[in-house]
């Protein structure tokens, strides 16, 4: 196996780590960047670049880019704080101050920290949107405007897979006057801090093939170190995925069909919770950039100061969730370390994108990674070629104890 790349002395268990998933996890085409103190540690990338391809596919190189899923959640979750931070958006103010139409049905005791920390009581729609409509910025926004909540908003917590994007976007145009996350991303975070990170693909950037193709693998049998156990989900998870009654899977399905993720109008529309495209490195740089200066030429830019990143990663909802089953733990936008989500130590945050990758930040060991891969797993929150990385960086920082070894996978 070919893998590319830089990895800074003391970080070569992440690059044994990286090749062991291609040997042994069944990993197709990946990279992966690691960040300390605001500097570039590790720069992996190997495999193909297409998930689907042939023999003699053209292979990944530095700079593909990947659609993320809901990883892309953590990199929109950003906007509404800054805002804030700015002094344009009340936390504590109900949605309905803002986006009048959004307080149909009761919903006027949602506020705007409800959205991010997943106690709306949003998570499903009545009636699922077609590929066509979810893709319309403004039949998303209105499909959740008309939807009655499925609890008491902030009295519960359950993971709005899908509608959180569409609740946040619209959020973002009503305080900004029209601009949405995936334009302000562009012109505020990804252009200053030079990341290779869209939610909404320039044409530009399609033409060039940026975007390598995406799609679903098979669960690798165990063969050999490196594999791993294969871990089964619980009972209760397999249930609620199972019903299509059940809000788990109607949370899911929100979109119906579910669009296909490489074609060209897909990657070019702006969905929050579900669509960006990344880099291993623009990713790992957004979110060394939440807790500090990066290295190189944007020297001096860092996204969050300290009382915002505190906000971020300060506990607004834990244990049984809603949608997922198992327990869960969020910020204001950003899953918490714990069992269904380990990251590197109880003070990290992020968010895992659905079937395999990954950003996330830990301010005390300064560290910041950024995962990225072509094929998607059946996991949601802890995929174990994500978690073969994150165990290989805790390795590497060897003043730092051990954390996180109980998963919860779902």
């Amino acid at each position: 196996m070919d893998v590319h790349g830089t990895v800074a002395e003391g970080f070569e268990p992440v690059r044994d780590a990286f090749v062991r998933n291609f040997t042994g996890l069944g990993e197709r085409g990946a990279a992966v960047a690691v960040y300390r103190d605001g500097r570039k540690v590790v720069d992996l990338w190997g495999g193909a670049r297409d998930v689907d391809g042939t023999a003699g596919t053209a292979p990944w190189r530095r700079g593909t880019a990947q659609v993320v899923r809901s990883a892309t959640k953590g990199v929109a979750a950003a906007v509404p704080l800054l805002l804030h931070r700015r002094g344009e958006l009340d936390l504590d103010a109900p949605v309905g101050e803002y986006w009048p139409e959004f307080k149909a049905h009761g919903k006027e005791r949602v506020l705007v920290r409800h959205v991010l920390n997943h106690r709306a009581g949003l998570p499903v729609l009545d009636r699922p949107l077609t590929p066509e409509d979810a893709l319309d910025p403004l039949r998303g926004p209105a499909a959740v405007a008309a939807q009655a909540p499925v609890w008491e908003p902030g009295t519960d917590h359950g993971y709005h897979a899908l509608t959180y994007g569409w609740l946040l976007d619209e959020l973002v145009r009503r305080v900004t006057g029209g601009r949405g996350a995936g334009q302000w991303i562009a012109d505020e975070i990804a252009r200053p801090l030079g990341l290779d990170l869209w939610v909404g693909l320039p044409e530009a950037e399609e033409a060039a093939g940026r975007a390598g193709r995406v799609g679903r693998l098979d669960e690798p049998e165990p063969s050999g170190p490196g594999s791993g156990p294969r871990l089964r989900p619980k009972r209760a998870v397999t249930e609620a995925y199972g019903d299509p009654d059940s809000l788990t899977r109607r949370a899911f399905a929100a979109i119906t069909p579910f669009p296909d993720q490489n074609d060209p109008v897909y990657r070019a529309a702006a969905l929050p919770a579900a669509n960006g495209i990344a880099t291993a490195d623009g990713l790992a740089r957004f979110y060394a950039a939440l807790i500090g200066e990066v290295d190189g030429v944007t020297r001096g830019v860092r996204l969050f100061d300290p009382a915002t990143m505190e906000l971020a990663r300060a506990e607004e909802s834990a244990g049984p969730d809603r949608i997922l089953v198992v327990g869960t733990r969020f910020g204001l936008g950003y899953m918490l370390h714990g069992s269904a989500s380990p990251f590197l130590s109880p003070g990290s945050f992020g968010h895992p994108g659905r079937g395999g990758s990954l950003g996330f930040a830990d301010p005390e060991a300064g560290v910041a990674l950024g995962y990225v891969t072509n094929g998607f797993r059946k996991t949601v929150t802890a995929d174990p070629r994500a978690q073969a990385l994150v165990r290989a960086v805790r390795a590497s920082l060897s003043d730092r104890p051990g954390t996180g070894s109980d998963v919860d996978r779902v």
